[in-house]
Formats: structure tokens, C-alpha cells, sequence
């Protein structure tokens, strides 16, 4: 029996690399769209590099997306590609839109046309929740994104509920809460602060600059969330599930862990406040009930916070060690 084939948009980001070493470990033919851009970085994947197949193809061009499909000739389609960083969606809110958006009207009429008979996974994100109007949030919580990239992921995340209704597609969209690991990019707060706290340990940074340290997210670890993205489409019935850990903790929180994993006392002699870190339109609380994925999938998470930000924080510290 031929081994399944999965195709995984943003393979290169850190979801994808993940979810690849995961298919890789269950046999599956593993193939990834990349963009045709010199600053394409293949570094979270080099180790499996030679595992995977890599088309070109671009979320703004349909005719790359059918293309790719045909090639790959999928089982299974995560379309885990995306303007990732909330904070860049203010400064190009119409990319955002084109990309993470209408991005994924383009890949689902690309698998329409090309392999209607793939299962569809879609990255959605609790950003959509934005200013939350219940706690914890769950699959049936109205969404009130409070940026371009929330606007833009309920956008996705509505029209592939559409495809599924209209069209019979196996399409499901995975709502993960914030999720980290070493390879999380240095743009996002809680890998900035474990680099930070490694620098500092290690001499080279003196200072930590943050925004909003009372925000409060439900942190997990991605390494887990990948295996919830498996989940869904291994079901009869493609439905959309919160990924979440239902617990919260604070920028302040994140800051003291990965302080102190390295061995920094008193965090805040090296933190500085500055506002052009804030955002235009705060979202405060986000924690999400998993009871469904529990449920239906048999999911839970396995990393507590204090984990995460502890081997995050482990990491970085040998990444810099001189």
C-alpha cells in the first residue's frame, strides 16, 4: 500500500517543520510549497531537508497553488502559510488580507480543482476572538478580531466552513491558541524574552525591551499543537476544534521563568518599558477551552507554560553559549 502524502504550506515556519517531522515519523510521503524568494530559511528543516519534496508556489498566485497540488498529489493539505506577526499586519494590512485571507480561497479552489477529495486542514487562530465576549472561548464564541491579521484569519477561517458547506470538502480549521518552542521566531514576545534572558546570561545583551507585560495569553507548546492538526483529519467528519491549554499567564510571567531558568535574579533591573511596542488595540485575555478537541480527537496538552518557557529558555542559552 502506498505510503500517504501530505502537502504542508509554510513548511519552513516553525507549525510546519513540526508537523513534517510528525508525518515523516508516521511514513508519509512529505511534501512543502516554499516561495521562489532568496530569503526563503530552511534552517528549522535542514535536519529533514532530504526527507521532503518542495514545490514552488505562492498564496497570491492560483495558478502556482494547482500546480503544486497536482504535483504533490495529496492525501492531506495543512495550510499552515501565513502573515504570522500580528504587530506587521498594522504596518501592511492589505498583504495581510490578500495573504492570510484571500490566500486560503485560493487554496481551496486550487484543491477543488486539482484533488477534491484531499482533506483540508486550515491554521486559525484565537486572534479572532480578539476582544473576547465569553471566557473561556470555545468553537462556538463569536469572533471580535482586533487587528488586520484576526480580521484576516476569521476571513480564512469563514470561507473554508463555506467550501466544507457548499462544496462537500473534507475541511477542517484547527483554532490554535498561542503556541511556542525553540523555533518560534525572534520576533514574538516569549521567544524574545527567553533570547534575551540568554543573551544577558551570557553577556551578551544588557537589556530586555517590552510592551504591555500585563497582557495574558494561553501559551502551549507547538510540538503538541502539530499533533492536534493530524488529528482532525483523521476524522470521518471534518469539524473545527479550539487548541488550547485553558490556562493564562502574563507577559510579566513569561519574563520572571525565563529569568530565572537562567539564572538572572531580579528580572526587572534588566527590563525596559517602551510604548512603540504597544499595539494599536490590545487584545487582554485569550484562553480557550479544549473540551471538544478532548472529546472528539483525544487531544490534550501535554507541556505545561512553565515547561515551555523552561526549555525554550534551555535552548537559547546553549544557541548563545560563547
Amino acid at each position: 500500500m502506498a505510503p500517504k502524502s501530505a502537502l504542508i504550506t509554510g513548511v519552513t515556519g516553525q507549525d510546519g517543520s513540526y508537523l513534517a517531522e510528525l508525518l515523516l515519523g508516521k511514513g508519509y510521503d512529505v511534501h512543502g510549497m516554499v516561495r521562489r524568494a532568496s530569503t526563503e530559511k530552511f534552517d528549522r528543516i535542514e535536519h529533514i531537508r532530504d526527507d521532503i519534496t518542495f514545490h514552488q508556489g505562492d498564496l497570491l498566485d492560483q495558478r502556482s497553488l494547482v500546480d503544486a497540488i497536482r504535483a504533490s498529489r495529496p492525501d492531506e493539505i495543512y495550510n499552515l502559510a501565513a502573515m504570522s506577526f500580528v504587530a506587521t499586519s498594522w504596518i501592511q494590512p492589505t498583504l495581510t488580507a490578500d495573504f492570510t485571507g484571500v490566500g486560503v480561497t485560493r487554496m481551496l479552489e486550487a484543491m477543488r480543482e486539482a484533488a477534491p477529495e484531499a482533506r483540508f486542514y486550515q491554521a486559525s487562530s484565537s486572534e479572532m476572538f480578539g476582544r473576547v465576549l465569553q471566557t473561556p472561548q470555545t468553537e462556538d464564541t463569536p469572533f471580535y478580531p482586533r487587528s488586520p491579521y484576526g480580521v484576516a484569519k476569521a476571513y480564512g477561517h469563514f470561507i473554508t466552513v463555506n467550501y466544507r458547506e457548499s462544496y462537500g470538502l473534507h475541511a477542517a480549521s484547527g483554532i490554535l491558541f498561542n503556541h511556542e518552542s525553540p523555533r518560534r521566531g525572534l520576533e514574538f514576545v516569549t521567544r524574545k524574552i527567553t533570547w534575551h534572558a540568554a543573551a544577558i546570561k551570557h553577556g551578551k545583551r544588557d537589556r530586555l525591551v517590552l510592551g504591555n507585560l500585563d497582557a495574558a495569553r494561553d501559551w502551549g507548546y507547538a510540538k503538541d499543537y502539530v499533533a492536534a492538526m493530524w488529528l482532525m483529519l483523521q476524522q470521518d467528519k471534518a469539524e473545527d476544534y479550539v487548541i488550547a491549554t485553558n490556562q493564562t499567564n502574563t507577559v510579566r510571567d513569561c519574563v520572571r521563568v525565563a529569568f530565572d531558568e537562567a539564572g538572572l535574579d531580579d528580572w526587572e533591573r534588566y527590563v525596559d518599558l517602551d510604548a512603540q511596542f504597544l499595539r494599536p488595540a490590545e487584545v487582554d485575555q485569550l484562553r480557550g477551552s479544549y473540551v471538544k478537541a478532548e472529546r472528539d480527537l483525544g487531544w490534550a496538552p501535554t507541556t505545561t507554560f512553565e515547561e515551555l518557557i523552561r526549555l525554550m529558555t534551555r535552548a537559547d542559552l546553549t544557541l548563545l553559549k560563547p
